[in-house]
This record gives structure tokens, C-alpha cells and sequence, in this order.
């Protein structure tokens, strides 16, 4: 029997990823642990190592393939004692879309420690994929029946024959009005992806055939009672277009990261109640303090400090620390229950080369020194921006920190990325005028914003998280004790 190599689930809430590079090919001979593939997810790049041995018959999917969904078959190894050819010529058992009968974490598994356990959920993470187009398809398609009304019939072609399209595909061809049966697809066996939808929206081709007048009669008068009206202009990406000159723009496809956020942070707005406290901080007395645990740093040799402490790795210990003190605000909203967590872990917001963000977490900060927070950091940074870091590395948490001070910006508010139930917006630090028992004084001051999820911290419990913040931020000696 062939071997199917399927797209793996690198992470429990991964429901698709890019195939960006192929590290064998057609004909090499695959050894148990060899690296084969890199796939992309919409945090990180991970190596996929093969698990059974044998030679790599065939690649469905080429590289530079976006959206590939988990489960997906994207490559054949003939075991021993099969031909290749064969093989390659029989094309897998898989349908475009099926699963294998074994679980994909046999097949494959991601050089990250918790990797195959995640591999594990690839059935319920594809099915939260399908749940979540069908709900994507309900929010956005404005011709969806209303509710106890029969759904219309998938689009077929002329011949009857099925069609193989993605969930994204179905809902754009929908939208536009468009005829799947009339679409050569280009994703693997000839699945129909988002890209085969959108060229044939921008040629023009593949529109469905209007209905006889006597067959759209009863369904026009059935409708009549819950006609919506037509979507307004400009809701589509083409309507967006025809607002602007042509050839005054350039097109850059979003890539995995930038959906994720998009989707993601629109459904923190839809979804999270989120109320906005802020407080100036004067950080005269951490920025001496920051200055002394600095250079006491041992160096190196090559003369370097072991560690270099910044304000950030401070606000981090600090906001941890504030979370103990005030434990009913260290929560996770759920349905069912509040979780309240024993350990302050704090998600930190990364920004990556080009575009988009990622929040690793450092886990039990609250209980880290200064320079173990600074360590940690410094190679959560540099592992980022390359793409590296592993989902545990990023996933959980309870609050986290954005600091855009070191652009000038004085004060805003972030948006909570759920699970969290907060979330704390750091300014710049600058000289301002303070007064002291009646006196004007010059202090450095730092205005910080503490986002709350009203379900799971309300107002007077998120003052009490700020104020222990600051308490903390303006006699940081305590973070050392």
C-alpha cells in the first residue's frame, strides 16, 4: 500500500497552512526522520519529518501552495517493494478532501515537541474548519435563505458529475453568482481553490444561467415576505476596486498571518465587551533601578552584558506580579466556568518584518528575575521574526503587553486577543509636569491602558489590577524581593 502524506495539523486551532517548500523530490529516497517538507502556518514555519521510509512516488501539492487545508493529501511514498511509478500513475487512495484511515500524526510529524499530540486533533480541527466557513458563509452571503427555509441544492455542472471545491471557493462562486461546474480548478486533483473563483470573476466567465421564468415564479413568490435587499456597493473586493483609478493601486495578497488577525481581532470586537481604564505612571525610580540591574550584568567574553533589562521586561514582571496580587482578575472567560489560573503567564506583542504580530508568552513571569524575563525575550524576538517558534511558545496565557513607546506614541488602546481577559497598552515615556504637596515638579511619566473583557473583569476589579500595576511600576524594589 502506498504511504499518504497529508497535510498535518501543526497546532490544535490550525485549520489550513501554506506549503512553502518541498526538501525532497520525485524520486529520492524518504528515511524515517528525514525532513521533507516546510509548511507555513499563520504564526510560524515548521519542518515536517517523514515517519515511514520508502521513495517519494509523488507531490501533489507543488510548493508555494497556499490554504492548504489540514488532512489534505499532499504527497505518495511507495513502500518497499512497490514501484514509484506505479504509485505516482494511481494517484493515492485519497479523494480530493478525504481523510486517510490512518490518522495523520502516522504519517508525518512537525520537529516540535508537542507536535504530534496536536497532529492528534487534526480530524476536530478540520471540522472546526468547516463549522467556521459555514458560519463565515451565514454572516457574509446576503441571499442566505432565512431561517426553516430548505437550503438551495450545491451547484452542479451540466453532467451531473460532483465538484470539488473548497469551502472557500463554494462561498465566493455563491456571492458572485458564479457556476462551479464551469471552473477548472488548479488545487490538487483538480479541487477548485479561491484563486480559480477569483480569475473567473475578473474574466468574466463561469456566470450561472439565469432560471426559466416559470421555475424562478414560485421560488421569487416563496421569497417575497423575506426579500433582503441588494448588498450595498462597495461590499464586495471588486466594488472596493471600482472606487479607485485603475492601475493607481497594486494588489498584495494577505497572507496566512494577516487572516488570522483580521479574523481574530473582528471577533474580539463582535464578541468581547471591552471597557478601557488608564493611569499615568511616573518611572523615574524604574528607570534608575533598570540602570543598577544593568550594570551589575556580568559580561561575557567578548565584553558583552549577559543580560540588558528594558523597560518592557520591567512592565512584564510588573503586570505579572500585579496578577497575584489581584488573583480574581488572573482569569479566563469560558461558557461554562471562570478559570482562574495559579500562574501569571503574560503574552508579549511582536511585531514581525513586513507585516503582522505575534504574542509569545513567558510563563510564570511573575515568578522570573528581571534578566531571566530580558533572556527570554530577546530569543522569543529573534525566533519570531525567522518565523520559529513553536505553537506552545505563543498559545495561552492570560493578558499580555503592547508597547508602542519606542515610536512616541503617548497613549492607546489595544484590542484583547481571547482567550486573554486583558490587555495592557504601554506608552512613552516623557517629562511632564507633575505636582507634589502642592509643588510643580518635572517627572518622567508613562501613560498605560488596561483593556478588561467585561465578563470576566469588570470595573472596579480591573482599578484594583491597574493600581497594583502602578504600585508596582513606581516602587519597583518590590519586584526584586
Amino acid at each position: 500500500m502506498p504511504i499518504n502524506i497529508l497535510m498535518p495539523a501543526l497546532s490544535p486551532t490550525m485549520e489550513k497552512g501554506n506549503l512553502a517548500k518541498w526538501l525532497k523530490k520525485e524520486g529520492d529516497t524518504i528515511k524515517s526522520g528525514d525532513v521533507i517538507a516546510e509548511i507555513e502556518t499563520d504564526k510560524a514555519t515548521m519542518e515536517v519529518e517523514a515517519v515511514d521510509e520508502g521513495v517519494l512516488a509523488k507531490i501533489v501539492v507543488p510548493e508555494g501552495t497556499a490554504d492548504v487545508p489540514v488532512n489534505e493529501l499532499i504527497a505518495l511514498i511507495a513502500a518497499e517493494g512497490e514501484d514509484p511509478k506505479a504509485v505516482a500513475a494511481g494517484g493515492g487512495a485519497s479523494a480530493p478532501g478525504a481523510k486517510s484511515p490512518q490518522n495523520a500524526a502516522d504519517m508525518v510529524t512537525a520537529a516540535a515537541p508537542a507536535a504530534s499530540a496536536e497532529a492528534a486533533a487534526a480530524p476536530q480541527a478540520a471540522s472546526a474548519a468547516a463549522a467556521t466557513e459555514a458560519r463565515a458563509s451565514e454572516t457574509f452571503n446576503a441571499g442566505a435563505p432565512a431561517a426553516g427555509a430548505p437550503a438551495a441544492p450545491a451547484p452542479q455542472p451540466a453532467d451531473g458529475k460532483r465538484v470539488f471545491a473548497s469551502p472557500l471557493a463554494k462561498r465566493i462562486a455563491k456571492e458572485g453568482g458564479l457556476d462551479l461546474g464551469r471552473i477548472q480548478g488548479s488545487g490538487p486533483h483538480g479541487r477548485i481553490v479561491e484563486r480559480d473563483v477569483r480569475a473567473a470573476m475578473e474574466g468574466g466567465t463561469a456566470k450561472a444561467a439565469a432560471p426559466t421564468q416559470a421555475a424562478a415564479a414560485p421560488a421569487q413568490a416563496a421569497a417575497a415576505p423575506a426579500a433582503k435587499a441588494p448588498a450595498p456597493a462597495g461590499s464586495s473586493d471588486e466594488a472596493i476596486k471600482k472606487l479607485f483609478q485603475p492601475g493607481s493601486f497594486e494588489e498584495i495578497p494577505h497572507d496566512g498571518m494577516r487572516r488570522t488577525i483580521a479574523r481574530r481581532l473582528t471577533e474580539a470586537r463582535q464578541t468581547v465587551p471591552q471597557f478601557y481604564l488608564t493611569m499615568d505612571c511616573e518611572i523615574d525610580a524604574l528607570l534608575k533601578l533598570r540602570e543598577q540591574v544593568n550594570s551589575s550584568a556580568p559580561k561575557g567574553k567578548d565584553g558583552a552584558p549577559a543580560w540588558k533589562v528594558s523597560v518592557n521586561d520591567m512592565v512584564i514582571k510588573a503586570l505579572a506580579m500585579a496578577l497575584v496580587r489581584v488573583p480574581d482578575a488572573n482569569v479566563t472567560w469560558t461558557e461554562g466556568a471562570m478559570l482562574r489560573h495559579k500562574n501569571a503567564d503574560v503574552g508579549v506583542a511582536v511585531a514581525l518584518p513586513g507585516n503582522g504580530l505575534i504574542t509569545p508568552i513567558i510563563r510564570k513571569a511573575d515568578e522570573k528575575t528581571l534578566s531571566a524575563i530580558a533572556k527570554a525575550m530577546k530569543d522569543f524576538a529573534a525566533r519570531a521574526k525567522d518565523r520559529k517558534l513553536k505553537p506552545e511558545e505563543y498559545q495561552g496565557g492570560t493578558t499580555a503587553v503592547s508597547n508602542l513607546g519606542m515610536f512616541g506614541i503617548k497613549d492607546f488602546t489595544a484590542v484583547i486577543n481571547p482567550p486573554h481577559s486583558t490587555i495592557l497598552a504601554v506608552g512613552a515615556g516623557e517629562q511632564r509636569p507633575v505636582v507634589r504637596k502642592g509643588e510643580l515638579a518635572v517627572a518622567t511619566v508613562m501613560s498605560i491602558t488596561l483593556s478588561c473583557d467585561h465578563r470576566a473583569v469588570d470595573g472596579a476589579l480591573g482599578a484594583q489590577l491597574i493600581a497594583a500595576l502602578k504600585d508596582l511600576i513606581e516602587n519597583p524594589m518590590a519586584m526584586l524581593v
